[in-house]
C-alpha cells in the first residue's frame, strides 16, 4: 500500500464522535512511533501546526517542544494567543522567539513581491535552525501536513518550516493528521478544545501581513494593515460575515493620496479591503457586504488607524486578480 494515500476504509470525519476516535487512533500511533523520544514542531499558530500540536500535547506531553517565531508580520494579537493557549492553558514547552526587528531590518527598503517572501522564508529558516540546535536529544520533527498537500506535492508539505535543520541530525516525521482535509482538521481541532478563533483561523499567507503592506515595508505603514485588519474582522464579526466570507482582509499599497482630517488637509495612505468567498482558491466571487457595514469599517479605519485617510472596497473577481495583492 502507498503509504502516503489516504485508506479507502477511512471514514470521513464530520462529527464530534468520529473525531474523538481519530484522536484516540492518532494518539496511540504517536506514542509507538515516538516512545521515549523527543519531538520538535514548528508552531505557527495555523490551523494544521495547532491541531498537530494539541493532539501532540495529548499523546506525549512535554515530549514535545514547539518553536513559534515572531517575524513581526502576524495579524493582530496572534502571537499573543498562541502563548496564552499552547504555554498558559496547555502548559507545553513553547519557546517563543520575536524576531520582530530581524525580519524588518532584513526586508527594508525590499519592494519586489518575489524577493520579499524568498527573505522571509529564509530568514524563518534560519531562526529556526538557531533555536533548534540549542536543543538536544531531538528525534523527530513534526508537520502539519494534510492530505491535499500530499496530493500536490508529493507528500511534503511546502512550509518553511521544514528544511535548514541542522544537517547532522536525522529526523523521522511525525505526521498525525497527514490523511485529513481541511474540513476534518477544523473537527478534530474542536473536539481537542482548541479555541474557535484557532480553529476557524483563515487562511494566512506565510509571508504574513508582509504581502498586504505592498511595496517596500516599513514599520508605520505594517501597522496601519495590522490596526485596519483587526478593524476589518471585528467588524464581519458583528455584522455575522465572520464564518459566511471565506477569506477578508485589509491592504495598505504604497502611496498617497490627498484628504481632510480634523479641519486640515492630510496626505496619507488609502486601506483596501479585500473579501472573496472561493470552493478551491482557484476561483474566487466577492462577496456583496452591506452598505451600512462597510460605511461603519471606513468610519472606524479613517478616525482609528493612524496614516489612513481613505478606505477603497476591492471589486476585482479571480479571475482577473488574485486572492492577495502580491
Amino acid at each position: 500500500m502507498n503509504e502516503n494515500k489516504r485508506p479507502e476504509t477511512m471514514e470521513r470525519i464530520t462529527n464530534a464522535t468520529l473525531a474523538q476516535a481519530f484522536i484516540d487512533e492518532q494518539v496511540a500511533a504517536v506514542r509507538e512511533q515516538v516512545k521515549d523520544g523527543n519531538v520538535l514542531l514548528a508552531l505557527s499558530g495555523g490551523v494544521d501546526s495547532s491541531v498537530v500540536a494539541a493532539l501532540l500535547i495529548k499523546a506525549i506531553g512535554k515530549q514535545l517542544t514547539c518553536i513559534h517565531v515572531n517575524h513581526g508580520l502576524m495579524r493582530k494579537g496572534e502571537s499573543q494567543q498562541v502563548i496564552d493557549v499552547f504555554k498558559a492553558q496547555l502548559d507545553e514547552n513553547l519557546i517563543y522567539v520575536d524576531a520582530t526587528d530581524r525580519f524588518l531590518d532584513k526586508l527594508a527598503g525590499v519592494s519586489d513581491p518575489e524577493t520579499k517572501r524568498k527573505i522571509i522564508g529564509g530568514e524563518f529558516i534560519r531562526v529556526f535552525e538557531e533555536e533548534s540546535q540549542k536543543l538536544t536529544n531531538m528525534k523527530f520533527l513534526a508537520q502539519g501536513t494534510i492530505y491535499p498537500d500530499i496530493l500536490e506535492s508529493d507528500g511534503i508539505k511546502a512550509h518553511h518550516n521544514v528544511g535548514g535543520l541542522p544537517e547532522d541530525v536525522d529526523f523521522e516525521l511525525v505526521e498525525p493528521i497527514k490523511f485529513l482535509y481541511k474540513d476534518e482538521v477544523r473537527v478534530v481541532g474542536e473536539a481537542l478544545g482548541l479555541p474557535a478563533s484557532m480553529v476557524y483561523r483563515q487562511p494566512f499567507p506565510g509571508p504574513g501581513l508582509g504581502v498586504r503592506c505592498v511595496g517596500a515595508i516599513t514599520r508605520d505603514r505594517l501597522e496601519a494593515v495590522r490596526e485596519s485588519d483587526a478593524i476589518l474582522r471585528e467588524e464581519f464579526e458583528k455584522a455575522g460575515l465572520a464564518g459566511k466570507v471565506w477569506q477578508y482582509f485589509t491592504v495598505v499599497p504604497d502611496f498617497k493620496s490627498t484628504g481632510i482630517k480634523e479641519g486640515k488637509r492630510s496626505f496619507e495612505w488609502p486601506a483596501i479591503i479585500r473579501a472573496v468567498n472561493t470552493k478551491d482558491a482557484m476561483q474566487a466571487s466577492i462577496e456583496q457586504v452591506d452598505w451600512a457595514v462597510l460605511e461603519k469599517i471606513t468610519e472606524r479605519i479613517t478616525h482609528e488607524v493612524p496614516g489612513i485617510n481613505r478606505v477603497l472596497y476591492d471589486l476585482t473577481p479571480k479571475p482577473t486578480g488574485t486572492i492577495e495583492w502580491e
